[in-house]
């Protein structure tokens, strides 16, 4: 049997599991709660449940650092973004608090607070209308309120995440329900073949390719496109590859050549043949400006865009584009999926969207069924 004993003003508590002796402070000047934890402790021993005299004891700091080792163990990429979850939201509003006192009601209020807060933007930037006039648009600073529900859910599995790995550990016995928001922001932008040769014409002649491989295969263009190297690319095979681990899956994918991909990298691979015989270096990179790799072409596309009478477009339009085109040509879903490397079938049905012109083409087809039967 378990026993109490007092120290100073706190109460420790004593009990026994398989022959062991543990003591764990209570924490608290009050017997009753000390009784009151060692009646836990006992049940817990009863029903097998491990525990130490740690449990309950860990701090907000300490689950997020399990979460960081862990992502770092595994070498998750999303790892730079849990880490800018943590410190920006998650660790100013619950550190130096205990986990085993989080409520449903603690979760409820954070995100309260996330979405009273107010996003500032600031944003200047100059294109050129159809006629040729140029045109600046200040720096303009204005007020967004709240947080979006998608951003505060990704900081919520973070923390589901914490609690998940402490429990896990036996450093937590259980854990608070922690709700998700419902998202209704999925995105439904993409580029009609005549909107994306205009945007493709306003881009510096450095980033067309690389526009061009995107809306062709649908691969994620930070991830997966600008890193691409010339030994993943085969033009006598016709294919294009990327290894296991470089997708997001973390699966290898291949996506054979069609005449438009071919003549793309058919120009790359002279153009950087060139580039290697004029300045005596060995450039790795399909895509590449002077032989640096290209990191990022965000503002140029926007301007882009702007320009081209299509603004607000995303880079990740070309994703959603490419499955539609796809699905359009009549290739099975499947194989679309193994192509644009969708691992699920939910997720690959966000983004075969359905156009206006989609709508309209049904509409033609069943006139065209109707006047057959009459």
């Amino acid at each position: 049997m378990g026993e109490l004993r007092k120290r100073g003003k706190i109460w420790w508590i004593r009990y026994y599991r398989n022959g062991k002796r543990h003591e764990e402070s209570s924490g608290s000047t009050k017997e009753t709660e000390a009784r009151s934890l060692l009646r836990r402790r006992e049940g817990d021993i009863e029903r097998g449940v491990a525990i130490n005299p740690k449990v309950g004891q860990m701090r907000f700091e300490e689950a997020a650092q399990d979460v960081l080792n862990d992502y770092r163990i595994n070498r998750k990429r999303s790892l730079d973004d849990i880490e800018r979850r943590i410190a920006k939201h998650l660790a100013p509003y619950f550190g130096q608090r205990r986990m085993a006192s989080f409520t449903t009601a603690d979760v409820r209020a954070y995100v309260a607070h996330r979405q009273a807060q107010r996003t500032v933007l600031t944003k200047a930037f100059t294109f050129t209308s159809r006629d040729g006039t140029p045109h600046h648009v200040p720096e303009q600073r204005r007020a967004v309120a709240g947080v979006s529900a998608s951003e505060i859910n990704r900081e919520l599995t973070a923390l589901k995440r914490m609690f998940n790995l402490a429990i896990q550990a036996g450093k937590l016995l259980q854990k608070p329900h922690i709700p998700s928001l419902k998202e209704n922001n999925v995105r439904v932008g993409f580029f009609e073949r005549e909107q994306f040769v205009s945007v493709l014409q306003r881009l510096p002649e450095s980033v067309r390719p690389v526009a061009t491989f995107a809306y062709i295969t649908g691969w994620r263009i930070d991830s997966e496109v600008l890193p691409l190297e010339w030994r993943q690319v085969d033009l006598h095979a016709g294919e294009v590859r990327l290894d296991p681990g470089k997708t997001k899956n973390g699966e290898g994918r291949t996506f054979p050549m069609t005449q438009d991909l071919r003549e793309v990298l058919e120009q790359q691979r002279a153009l950087t043949d060139a580039l290697q015989r004029r300045l005596g270096l060995v450039c790795p990179y399909v895509f590449h400006r002077e032989g640096h790799r290209i990191r990022s072409f965000r503002a140029a596309f926007r301007t882009a865009c702007t320009e081209a009478g299509c603004p607000g477009r995303l880079l990740h339009d070309f994703r959603r584009t490419a499955v539609r085109n796809l699905v359009r040509a009549g290739i099975p879903e499947r194989v679309a999926m193994q192509l644009t490397g969708h691992k699920t079938r939910s997720v690959f049905e966000r983004y075969n969207i359905v156009s206006t012109g989609d709508l309209r083409e049904a509409a033609r087809r069943l006139d065209a069924a109707s006047g057959a039967v009459g």
